[in-house]
């Protein structure tokens, strides 16, 4: 589809590159890029135009978005995008990081004249490839308004909630919410299996009924067929996340009991060799302490 609309994306793994895809389904052209040559190829492979840096990235498109694994990426892409004069450009910043980084990576490109928001997304990457994502969008309203057509091109939904960092304060309040549907999913169906009930009989009924919940019908099939091989959130980053909410509830002297008591299977998902499958794993770490012989084979063919 030719279109004289054009975005930018850094960062270009599991999140990063289904947006990218998304949105040239849309019609726009996107120019990407990813410090991995694989992930380039493969986001040439599918339309995207591959650049060889941020910087290039910016010099091509108003509207970058960066989709980061970390404060260290971050911290380079604002440094790289400084190199790029383009005036007037908005920087889209999606990724679950702590607020202090954000705004420090704020601090630097507006010194370049570059806008930065703060937009974290819910949604898993499943979700993201099915446009299924929401954007918590924070920062300047008129910025945020120019990136609406940008929004629309890879999410269902999206919320203008006030200054920067609102955001990810928001962010943070629904990955609590995840944390604990994810583990309550994992133990009703394991509890289902212990009763002897059909697990894929149960994912069906409790999805139509008043027990539901987004983790059930999201990370449910995977916990029915025992395979978290196709990470949506690898549980080794979902940890990453876990302590940033630990902190930001600490700081604000709030107790999070259900949160408190849900973390430690994740650490557990690690210690049993699952840190680069789907979080969704927590079920097989709850299977194996129930005395399920299926979860014990499945961590024996992880271990090997």
């Amino acid at each position: 589809m030719q279109t004289n609309r054009t975005a930018g994306m850094i960062g270009l793994g599991i999140m990063g590159s289904a947006m990218a895809s998304n949105l040239l389904r849309a019609g726009f052209r996107v120019v990407g890029y990813d410090v991995l040559p694989a992930a380039r190829g493969a986001f040439a492979r599918i339309g995207g135009v591959a650049a060889r840096s941020g910087a290039e990235v910016a010099r091509g498109a108003p509207i970058v978005v960066t989709s980061l694994p970390s404060v260290a990426a971050l911290e380079a892409v604002a440094a790289d995008l400084t190199r790029a004069p383009r005036k007037g450009l908005i920087v889209v910043e999606t990724s679950t990081l702590p607020l202090a980084a954000k705004e420090a990576a704020r601090r630097t490109l507006a010194r370049n004249g570059i806008t930065l928001l703060d937009c974290p997304l819910s949604g898993t990457g499943a979700q993201a490839r099915t446009k299924d994502l929401t954007v918590y969008a924070s920062g300047p309203r008129g910025a945020c308004n120019a990136c609406r057509e940008v929004f629309a091109g890879f999410s269902r939904a999206h919320y203008y909630l006030g200054a920067f960092g609102t955001g990810i304060k928001m962010k943070f309040i629904a990955n609590l919410l995840v944390a604990i549907h994810n583990v309550a999913a994992a133990e009703a169906l394991v509890l289902a299996r212990k009763a002897g009930l059909d697990p894929a009989l149960t994912l069906k009924v409790v999805s139509d009924g008043a027990g539901s919940s987004r983790m059930l019908q999201v990370r449910g099939p995977m916990m029915v067929a025992d395979d978290y091989r196709e990470a949506t959130m690898k549980v080794e980053v979902w940890q990453k996340d876990m302590d940033l909410i630990g902190e930001f509830a600490t700081r604000l002297d709030c107790p999070t009991p259900l949160f408190a008591t849900c973390a430690p299977l994740y650490t557990a998902a690690m210690a049993a060799g699952y840190a680069k499958q789907d979080s969704g794993s927590v079920c097989a770490v709850l299977g194996e302490m129930a005395g399920l012989a299926g979860a014990r084979r499945k961590r024996r063919a992880v271990k090997q």
